[in-house]
């Protein structure tokens, strides 16, 4: 349930981003000086991400004191969540500078990681042992998430973010396939790795559909449905690409030893 609040939290980000509402609440932690401000406009979405923030965090931390295994990870995410939960209150009182918003968005990928990451833990048995690739596309991913934040917040081109969504793709099918053919003759595939492979497919026409649809709509005087939600799909399965592959390198183990097979 975290996990899917946290992704939703991320959804609700996306959408402020790409309705230009970010600053449609200007005070915080109130709301034009209420708790609940009048849903109309931009406010509608900047209060449901306030809402669901909220929400995220408090969910969070009963986790962290519910739970014995994992407490380490949960209690990072806790921290993660209220550093972003006081990086959104500096981006309004600052007036939204592009390096808070690119790290606001980065640590909400922070942040679902470490919930994936946990669920990941409490669904395994054994002390996973990932191999490189999948260690290296965890970070790769994340370092195109966050130059997919710097292109949505204009601090950079698009061409940087094209040639990391090459190498990342690259590394992500490269760690997805190697487990999948690994795993041909020992029965059922891995679904982290059907799932890495898979949303990186999904995340590769996504990006071209969102370039596509914002050069066409580049002269609209404002954000229009299928801009909007062309890059609230791109951002979201970005989200599902960097879960799943955490979720790989939680859950992957080597290689067995009876089989003859080297151990990864």
């Amino acid at each position: 349930m975290v996990a899917a609040c946290t992704l939703a939290l991320v959804t609700a980000g996306a959408l402020v981003t790409s309705n230009d509402a970010a600053l449609a609440v200007p005070d915080w932690p109130l709301n034009w000086g209420r708790l609940i401000p009048p849903l109309e406009g931009g406010i509608r979405f900047e209060f449901a991400h306030r809402a669901l923030a909220l929400l995220t965090a408090v969910l969070t931390i009963v986790l962290a004191l519910r739970i014995q295994r994992m407490r380490r990870l949960a209690w990072c995410a806790v921290a993660a969540v209220l550093a972003q939960a006081l990086l959104g209150g500096a981006l309004v009182k600052l007036i939204d500078p592009k390096s808070l918003a690119i790290a606001h968005a980065s640590l909400a990928e922070i942040c679902f990681g470490l919930t994936v990451a946990i669920v990941a833990g409490f669904a395994s048995d054994a002390q996973p042992q990932p191999a490189l690739v999948a260690r290296l596309a965890v970070v790769i991913l994340f370092a195109q998430a966050v130059s997919g934040a710097a292109l949505r917040h204009h601090a950079v081109g698009i061409v940087p973010h094209i040639v990391g969504a090459a190498i990342a793709a690259g590394i992500a099918m490269w760690a997805s396939l190697a487990v999948l053919v690994r795993h041909l003759d020992e029965g059922p595939l891995p679904r982290p790795a059907l799932a890495l492979l898979g949303f990186t497919a999904l995340q590769i026409f996504s990006g071209i559909a969102a370039y596509s649809v914002r050069a066409a709509a580049v002269h609209d005087p404002q954000p229009m449905p299928l801009t909007i939600w062309t890059t609230v799909a791109h951002v979201v399965l970005g989200a599902l690409t960097f879960g799943s592959a955490i979720w790989l390198a939680m859950t992957e183990r080597p290689q067995s030893r009876s089989a003859g097979l080297p151990v990864s």
